[in-house]
């Protein structure tokens, strides 16, 4: 038996997949202590779990901050953990006293928790609740400019909260060594070892576990007509244009839809729906998505999981990088197609190519029977319990990034040549041509560089 603490930000998309970990681990005679937030009060006591309210150590948000955060801003996320980071020092200091845990399981992004774990030299085992993302997985990220242009005007601010940390006993390198997976620590990767992008850049220290889910159904697609499923997820969905846009696309159709909107969306603003559609808040989505035909989705890591998990093929609706990362590896598998078009016209063109090609459908199936296979919360129970672990395989990250050192100083030193010889020989007034040239050429060349000794390592 173990003592072990959970810790997570208030997020749907990262709280759920814990929470069957967590029943787990009590089924198997741990004791878990689960920090968390009221919103997730009774879904964490189901699990037989203690629950430690931390509600009180949320900062007061502007209006300013809260639409920040409603947009996914990374800054504003960052700043917000690093406060409530340091208004519950105190709080964590004493806890980690008296509870004592023996392993503290973290969501990856949850600030709080891994830096207590660092400092009381607790083990730790990560929750990643989307991919694992290092250096060669995040380029399946597309970051849109405003994303780009946000973190960039940022990092000053996120640069003076990271260094209060430091009076606290929390040291920390930078954000990255925050965020970023790296090949030393202990993680639980809620999805496959197959639909994880580069997954073997990734050493022994990660347990590609399948989706954490209670449910043990199988898909049932037997009806009489197709029934397509639509849901912007717990975040990014007050979006009465687009589920209008899906109204118009799908009334005419002979298929059922359910739209799961949330309580951000007034009902009204629908207008009146037409008999084959219907409209909830809520719904249980693993039910739902083992009898649909065809998800419109946001791409959230839960939905495309849960969604492959029940053999559900996807129009994908990506709204932030990390969802263009999971959107872009459904097309790989061939289990979705991008929806380019967002008009009505286009929606309803998306959903009769998924409906009609029956590729994607068996593309979705073959993904779901490679899920259930996975170790699953058993396996991520054991993985815990037996932290930490050790990696015998090479570092291929290791090795990645020795290989870019040499090369970047091999290939400066061939610019500084190729600038001196040109100065020399015709002119130093075009030098400075060369110089920027080369700046912009490095990053794709070094990528080209790594990509084709990455794949040195695996042969």
């Amino acid at each position: 038996m173990k003592k072990i603490a959970f810790f997570c930000i208030p997020a749907h998309g990262h709280t759920n997949p814990m929470l069957p970990v967590a029943a787990e681990l009590v089924r198997r005679g741990n004791i878990v202590r689960f920090y968390s937030f009221d919103e997730f009060k009774e879904k964490i006591r189901a699990t037989g779990a203690e629950f430690i309210s931390c509600d009180s150590f949320l900062p007061e948000l502007t209006k300013q901050e809260e639409i920040n955060l409603k947009n996914v801003s990374i800054t504003e996320m960052t700043i917000q953990d690093i406060r409530i980071t340091l208004g519950m020092n105190d709080f964590l200091d004493k806890e980690f006293k008296s509870f004592n845990p023996d392993v503290v399981y973290t969501d990856s992004v949850c600030f709080w928790g891994k830096l207590n774990a660092w400092k009381h030299n607790v083990p730790m085992v990560v929750s990643t609740s989307t991919f694992a993302f290092n250096q060669m997985s995040s380029g399946y990220m597309k970051n849109s400019p405003k994303e780009v242009a946000g973190l960039i005007f940022g990092l000053p601010r996120v640069s003076k909260e990271l260094k209060k940390l430091e009076s606290y006993g929390y040291h920390v390198k930078n954000l990255f060594s925050l965020i970023q997976s790296d090949n030393n620590t202990d993680s639980v990767v809620y999805t496959s070892y197959s639909f994880q992008p580069y997954a073997e850049s990734f050493s022994d220290h990660y347990i590609f576990v399948g989706p954490s889910v209670f449910s043990k159904v199988l898909p049932q697609k037997a009806k009489e007509r197709p029934l397509i499923y639509i849901s912007m997820g717990t975040v990014i969905n007050d979006r009465p244009d687009f589920y209008g846009k899906c109204i118009a696309a799908l009334k005419d159709l002979n298929v059922d839809v359910i739209i799961s909107c949330g309580n951000a969306i007034d009902r009204e603003k629908l207008g009146t729906l037409p008999d084959n559609i219907k409209v909830y808040p809520y719904v249980d989505q693993l039910d739902v998505l083992s009898k649909a035909d065809a998800f419109i989705t946001h791409c959230g890591m839960n939905s495309v999981s849960e969604s492959l998990y029940m053999a559900a093929p996807m129009v994908l609706y990506p709204q932030t990088g990390e969802q263009y990362a999971v959107a872009r590896r459904v097309t790989e598998i061939g289990a979705g197609i991008m929806l380019n078009d967002d008009s009505s016209e286009g929606i309803r063109a998306a959903i009769q190519e998924i409906l009609n090609n029956k590729a994607y459908g068996a593309a979705a199936v073959t993904c779901s029977a490679d899920f259930r296979v996975c170790p699953g919360t058993a396996g991520a129970a054991e993985f815990i319990e037996n932290a930490p672990h050790s990696s015998d395989g090479i570092d291929i990250i290791s090795e990645l990034n020795k290989a870019g050192a040499k090369f970047q100083l091999l290939y400066w030193l061939i610019v500084i040549i190729a600038i001196s010889l040109v100065g020399i020989l015709v002119s130093w007034k075009y030098v400075w041509i060369i110089g920027i040239a080369a700046g912009i050429l490095s990053t794709p060349i070094v990528r080209a560089v790594q990509k084709r000794k990455y794949a040195r390592l695996l042969n």
